[in-house]
């Protein structure tokens, strides 16, 4: 993280020395900017500190329209300054550790200059007098550099991702989910119409001010719906979501005449993490465990808590011979975790060798409806632990 800051700071150095200054319009427009991103902030500040208190993961922020528009019209010193001031405000609803908010800081800084350069590289941004063949390669410039946007910030926060990681990182834990990634693209989107607003008619900007602060609501709605399906300790879908994804898969599978397995895994003695360590050291192994159930299966694999110490997956398109090579997979995976964590008088610890059983039961081989495949699989879930657990069994027919 130290040295994105260093990085960041060298490129903003470079890039505003060589430069050239800003003009009057540059200043008019920076002024304009800075209005917009303040009423939007200030306008969405409940909303926002609603979305952050509730997620504490990649947070994709919607006053990021103003950044982005700044960045492909004003001087780049103009741009970043920008940029420092809609974050500052940030700061206070951002309830984030210091260090963290200004790593993701410095990566929205050096993205800011990477596509001021690549935008600039195609000469001046005179959009008021363009005909119809020369708007289209403006919006291509526009395009390019909303892509370059995207994917700086993308691969710092993703190295940042897996540099923090302590577990083996995931494709969604580097990248973000689907969700994030839609809303970043919409974010540069609206960013691209108010920079062509600010040139031809900044006061349509109070519009963007509006269609922002509407984004938000609907991006905390969106968020609300999606924790309605998620288990709040482990990230993964709760059995009101896991159940709604699992029964659309099952319909799939009978439609198109495949199979699919499911997995109930049970992790062995869990009871005695609690009761060794305490209850905030149980919800760090599970933590551990969703995220090394994400590791070792398929991005189309559908992961659930089912409760407790249990977990269940759907597997679209597996055989009872891949099910329970899977299986022996998420055993294997989960008996390497080595989980930090601190005891009950608050002293370090490692929580590590961990056990788990699973059960395996397939469709349409044991089971037709989903309810009996669940049946099924917690049947030799204690299959396997009347068998002295630590080991993956399939279901009898």
């Amino acid at each position: 993280m130290l040295f994105c800051d260093l990085l960041a700071v060298g490129f903003i150095v470079f890039a505003t020395v060589t430069a050239p200054g800003p003009i009057r319009s540059d200043w008019f427009r920076f002024a304009m900017l800075a209005i917009c991103a303040t009423v939007h902030l200030q306008l969405s500040r409940r909303q926002e500190e609603r979305r952050r208190s509730r997620k504490h993961t990649v947070q994709i922020d919607l006053v990021g329209i103003w950044s982005f528009a700044g960045v492909v019209v004003l001087p780049i010193h103009l741009a970043l300054l920008a940029i420092i001031l809609s974050r500052t405000q940030r700061w206070f609803v951002a309830r984030r550790p210091l260090y963290r908010f200004t790593f993701s800081t410095s990566s929205v800084l050096l993205a800011a200059v990477a596509t001021h350069q690549t935008v600039t590289s195609f000469g001046a941004n005179d959009w008021s007098r363009l005909d119809v063949g020369q708007s289209f390669t403006a919006l291509g410039v526009l395009l390019l550099g909303g892509l370059v946007y995207f994917a700086s910030q993308a691969a710092v926060i993703g190295a940042g991702a897996i540099l923090l990681s302590t577990t083996r990182p995931t494709l969604r834990s580097v990248l973000g989910t689907r969700e994030d990634n839609e809303l970043e693209v919409v974010t540069i989107a609206l960013g691209t119409v108010a920079a062509i607003l600010l040139v031809n008619v900044p006061a349509a900007l109070v519009i963007m001010v509006a269609v922002g602060v509407i984004a938000n609501r609907i991006a905390e709605v969106r968020q609300l719906q999606e924790d309605v399906r998620t288990d709040p300790k482990t990230g993964l879908l709760n059995m009101r979501g896991w159940r709604e994804v699992a029964e659309r898969e099952m319909n799939r599978a009978n439609r198109d005449e495949q199979p699919c397995a499911l997995l109930m895994v049970d992790l062995d003695h869990f009871k005695n993490i609690n009761d060794t360590w305490g209850h905030p050291a149980g919800d760090d192994v599970l933590e551990y465990v969703a995220h090394a159930l994400r590791s070792a299966t398929r991005p189309s694999d559908v992961i659930g808590r089912f409760g407790g110490e249990e977990f269940v997956l759907l597997l679209p398109d597996a055989d009872s011979t891949e099910a329970e090579a899977a299986g022996e997979r998420i055993r294997q995976t989960i008996s390497e975790l080595h989980v930090p964590t601190t005891d009950k008088r608050g002293g370090p610890v490692a929580i590590s060798e961990r056990t788990t059983s699973i059960g395996v039961a397939v469709y349409p081989e044991h089971a037709s409806a989903l309810d009996q495949l669940l049946q099924a699989a917690d049947a030799a879930v204690y299959e396997a632990k009347e068998g002295g657990r630590n080991q993956v069994r399939l279901a009898t027919l």
